[in-house]
């Protein structure tokens, strides 16, 4: 073995324990983690009022009681009621699945394209990398924000038109993330081994360059699913994700505004649920990142 090969820590942590002892490393390291803990524990108490909305509340979210117009929260209505007489904690809930649908199928789009064209641009490089990186930093010349106020502009006011915008406008992350992840892989000895022993490229991409960019991907995917809730209920906010009179977050923070001054619940509790989670996200996405970089211990 060379000198080189001794001290790249990829060497020593591809012919260190089983994997299945390194994932009871890593589930060990996980359960002492605090960030972990307390997001997974939000996060999971969010998801479960959220997909089992109907048990927790008897109202239906677009029910309208005229004569129950911005009733503040007591018995009947726990938050309350907005100024068409609709209860607010029902349609908090189901507005909960909408939001954090746009943001898990919003990060899958960008993370799965991402690390495609990632793995395109850094392995094979030359053409495939100057075009692929080219159009990366087309996108990333607009704010992300404005460039999905244009593409659902062009494409239209639709639920899944903002889901592929806020994909899009996040793809040039993971790309770049990939790419630079794909250069430094295939630099390592077992890559050189493995194109000497006749492996095609797709296989080397597949079995041993996809499974070491694994991980910042995960981290990035976590914390991007809270950019992206938030972005998809700015966008609601400005009347381009979902449509009335189905409930949002985003789209309930626009349409209580003009009641702040009379009626805080109703702006107030959907803007706690979208501050709730984000930080429950974003604290997993920071424990998860402490224990996935082995540069770090805990």
């Amino acid at each position: 073995m060379t000198d080189s090969a001794a001290k790249s820590p990829t060497i020593i942590a591809l012919a260190d324990a089983p994997k299945e002892r390194r994932f009871l490393r890593v589930l060990q390291r996980a359960r002492r983690s605090p960030n972990i803990i307390v997001g997974t524990t939000i996060l999971s108490v969010a998801i479960v009022l959220v997909v089992f909305a109907p048990v927790f509340t008897g109202f239906d979210p677009v029910e309208q009681f005229r004569r129950e117009r911005l009733n503040p929260p007591g018995a009947v209505h726990v938050f309350g009621t907005d100024n068409l007489g609709r209860d607010i904690f029902s349609r908090v809930l189901y507005g909960g699945r909408i939001s954090l649908q746009v943001g898990i199928i919003s990060v899958a789009i960008a993370s799965v394209t991402g690390t495609f064209l990632g793995l395109i641009s850094g392995y094979f490089g030359r053409w495939a990398d100057s075009l692929i990186m080219r159009l990366i930093d087309v996108l990333l010349a607009f704010p992300s924000i404005l460039l999905a106020l244009a593409i659902v502009a062009v494409l239209g006011r639709d639920l899944r038109n903002v889901m592929l915008a806020v994909g899009i406008a996040a793809l040039p992350v993971y790309t770049r993330v990939v790419r630079a992840s794909t250069l430094s892989i295939k630099q390592t000895d077992y890559i050189t081994a493995a194109q000497a022993i006749g492996s095609s490229s797709w296989r080397i991409l597949v079995a041993h360059i996809l499974p070491n960019v694994l991980a910042p991907i995960i981290v990035i995917s976590t914390n991007g699913i809270a950019s992206a809730i938030i972005a998809g209920a700015a966008l609601s906010f400005l009347g381009l994700g979902q449509q009335p009179p189905d409930p949002e977050w985003g789209l309930m923070l626009s349409q209580g505004r003009e009641y702040i001054r009379v009626a805080w619940w109703v702006t107030a509790f959907p803007g706690l649920a979208i501050m709730i989670t984000v930080l429950a996200i974003n604290l997993l996405g920071d424990g998860l990142r402490d224990v996935l970089d082995p540069r770090l211990k805990m």
